[in-house]
């Protein structure tokens, strides 16, 4: 061979060694997120819960004390996933439906896309709800090298159907050879095999949302009978369906561990909205849950561990919210983050304990008639302003453990959209206490700010079930294709 194109050759290869060692030094990233796990539903708040493999984390890495997301599930994904306040993208109204021509809108690009740039292997396991109408929307054509899952709100954990069609996908393929198996382990077993064929010189990102512990209440017995103390019998159902994300958690950080990438590893662990107080979930002592702007429905459980953490084993007090995980993530990974979203990178605030970036964020913005997740709020600084209609989960709920009945709220609601509520969420952070009357400096000074950000919004996407997206046109699965966006 000529000597040049051998010191030629071997020069390439040093760069490409050079280069792939770099890049196999950004650290592996696992996001997980517990779909409507309440923030009273996790041992380390709640003694009667049974979740080991969380508590370590949360002990061994940061609790995010003041996480905020919206009060509803594709919301709060398109956050995560975008980094731009629903207000803005069209889905601040309630959750993409099943028949509907929307899904996240795709000018945007996601963080998948984002840490593939960045050479990161990608791949996500478990429930998608950012809209599937067009195949552009789907997980494999942003960003995804792989999916296994679902792309709805909800479905049975056994029979991987929602409203009698079948939702569940390998890739771009129906997947039909899954019924009787329990959702939360034949995902894990689908992560576990992802983690052992990885290539190691290549970065991991992992992105899990989980199916549990969102309606249908179900799970095997072996996981229920872990609760003989606890009468009501949807509480003791629920229950077992945390121990058994808790269980698949620790399932995948032990798969990590295996394949030793588990040291280089950073976790993120979220839920998206607050927990389902009519299905079981509980967030004592916040006020209401899910569908709501109280702080039960927006302040949710999440945690970090792992990698990059220079101060661990404390609670971080820090205000974030969902927009805030694209750029911090990419931060993490050794990235630029993007600058034209309302995310802010908070990954130095977060690993070194220091105060927050963040100072305000918007809990929603929405003018259709009664908002399915609140009509508008605010947060500044120590302070919270409502106006209008705050969602359907009000009241302050303790787990029904020692109750065979439900306990369902009676709260009345008020649907003037003008009015006005008031509360130091610093004070008092379980919103008993309306402060309207006695600051009204304070409260003219919020809804300014409101009305500012209420500038940028646009209306929400929310329109009527498009007749093509039935299944039964397509071998009676919920199937891509029948719209273009």
């Amino acid at each position: 061979m000529d000597n040049t194109i051998m010191a030629t050759t071997a020069t390439a290869l040093i760069l490409v060694s050079l280069i792939g060692g770099a890049v196999s030094q950004r650290p592996n990233i696992v996001f997980i997120v517990a779909d409507d796990l309440g923030w009273n539903d996790v041992g380390f708040r709640n003694s009667e819960m049974l979740t080991p493999n969380i508590d370590k984390m949360a002990r061994e890495g940061v609790i995010l004390d003041r996480h905020y997301v919206q009060p509803l599930c594709s919301p709060s994904r398109s956050a995560f996933m975008s980094g731009v306040y629903p207000f803005k993208s069209g889905l601040q109204h309630d959750v993409i439906q099943a028949g509907q021509s929307v899904c996240l809108p795709l000018n945007y690009t996601i963080i998948p896309q984002e840490l593939q740039r960045l050479g990161y292997a990608t791949h996500m396991v478990g429930k998608w709800h950012l809209g599937f109408c067009d195949w552009a929307c789907t997980p494999t054509f942003r960003g995804f090298d792989s999916f296994f899952g679902y792309y709805n709100s909800e479905e049975d954990y056994y029979m991987h159907n929602m409203s009698g069609f079948l939702d569940f996908r390998d890739n771009q393929e129906a997947e039909w050879d899954y019924e009787g198996q329990y959702s939360a382990w034949v995902f894990t077993q689908r992560i576990v095999d992802i983690i052992s064929t990885h290539n190691m010189d290549q970065p991991l990102f992992l992105y899990l949302p989980y199916q549990n512990v969102h309606f249908p209440t179900e799970v095997p017995k072996i996981y229920e009978d872990k609760f003989p103390h606890v009468v009501n019998t949807g509480r003791r159902i629920f229950d077992g369906m945390v121990n058994a994300l808790d269980e698949a958690i620790g399932n995948v950080t032990d798969a990590l561990k295996k394949k030793g990438l588990y040291d280089n590893t950073l976790f993120l662990l979220t839920a998206d909205n607050g927990g389902e107080i009519f299905s079981h979930g509980n967030n004592w002592p916040l006020r209401g849950g899910k569908h709501s702007l109280w702080e039960g429905g927006t302040r949710v459980t999440a945690l970090m561990a792992g990698a990059g953490l220079q101060k661990t084993g404390y609670t971080y007090d820090g205000m974030i919210h969902a927009v805030d995980w694209l750029p911090t993530l990419v931060s993490a990974a050794g990235g630029t983050p993007v600058t034209d979203r309302d995310g802010i990178d908070l990954w130095d605030s977060i690993r070194n304990g220091l105060p927050s970036k963040r100072t305000e964020f918007i809990y929603n913005l929405d003018d259709l008639i009664i908002p399915k997740e609140g009509q508008a709020g605010i947060r500044m600084g120590d302070y919270k302003l409502l106006m209008g209609f705050p969602g359907t989960q009000d009241g302050w709920h303790r787990p029904m453990n020692n109750t065979e009945d439900d306990i369902y709220e009676t709260t009345v609601y008020n649907l003037n959209p003008d009015k006005l509520q008031l509360f130091n969420v610093m004070d008092d952070p379980t919103e008993r206490h309306d402060l309207t009357s006695k600051l009204p400096d304070v409260v003219a000074k919020l809804k300014a700010r409101l009305l500012e950000y209420k500038k940028q919004m646009v209306a929400p996407n929310y329109p009527a079930t498009n007749p093509n997206s039935d299944p039964r046109k397509y071998g009676n699965a919920w199937t891509p294709g029948w719209c273009k966006l």
